[in-house]
């Protein structure tokens, strides 16, 4: 049996990016490679070059420079291979951000509101279930370390919610995000997501989950004296199993 372990949560002295669960963040992670392997690729040749630059001059004694003043190949050298590079970059990068702003018929619509300084979170469309004209409202603070349970064994400081965000894997999901009083802003790393919350405007991303996991994330935008105690955290399960979570849910309320 092989086990495959998830980066969806921080970890000490991190370096490295969160492992994806998203589509977005996947070609993120992509794009991200890509253009570091362009970027060790120019140091590299620029490194040989200066070095190589050091070695003629010191093998052959130059005190003076050469009386070369004008190249017209050289400068379409020089002006074309950074163009070409820049094209090279702009592909994957404008195809991924049209990709990020696409968004594409919803099953399930999650409202997200910013407050100081928790978030509250309201459910509905439910396209895929029978109660289309219901919703699911919760309100998600941070808990305090008194709030724990008392082992404390696999849970998070200043990461923790009294209510966890429980969504569907392999749907699509429309976010829509706002802010009751001053600018938020709602990020998950392992989503590749990070949307401003913003008071009398309304923003809306597309998100598409592709396995289940508990992903954290927090406010990233400062919004007054506790902005680093506003935790956010998503449980993805399968359809099935969300559809049953959900119709029991209302069924209770």
């Amino acid at each position: 049996m092989i086990f495959i372990i998830q980066c969806d949560s921080p970890a000490l002295w991190q370096t490295y990016l969160s492992d994806p669960a998203s589509i977005t963040m996947e070609g993120i992670l992509i794009f991200n490679k890509h253009l570091l392997f362009l970027l060790t690729v120019i140091v590299i040749f620029v490194a040989w070059l200066l070095l190589y630059t050091i070695y003629y001059f010191v093998e052959y004694n130059n005190k003076f420079s050469s009386k070369f003043v004008h190249s017209k190949e050289l400068e379409i050298v020089w002006t074309s291979i950074p163009a070409l590079i820049l094209l090279i970059l702009s592909t994957p990068s404008f195809t991924l951000l049209y990709a990020m702003d696409e968004i594409s018929e919803p099953e399930l619509t999650l409202k997200i509101l910013g407050h100081q300084w928790f978030w509250s979170y309201e459910i509905s469309e439910f396209n895929s279930c029978q109660k289309q004209d219901q919703s699911l409202k919760y309100v998600c603070y941070m808990m305090v370390l008194d709030g724990l349970p008392t082992t404390k064994q696999g849970y998070f400081r200043l990461l923790e919610t009294n209510k966890r965000v429980i969504l569907p894997t392999n749907t699509h999901l429309r976010l829509l995000v706002s802010a009751a009083d001053v600018l938020h802003s709602w990020t998950i790393p392992s989503f590749g997501l990070k949307v401003d919350a913003c008071p009398g405007r309304l923003n809306q991303v597309n998100l598409f989950i592709k396995r289940i996991g508990v992903f954290f994330g927090q406010c990233s935008e400062i919004c007054g004296v506790n902005h680093g105690f506003m935790p956010i955290v998503i449980v993805s399960l399968p359809t099935t199993q969300f559809h049953h979570y959900i119709m029991t849910k209302l069924e209770l309320n």
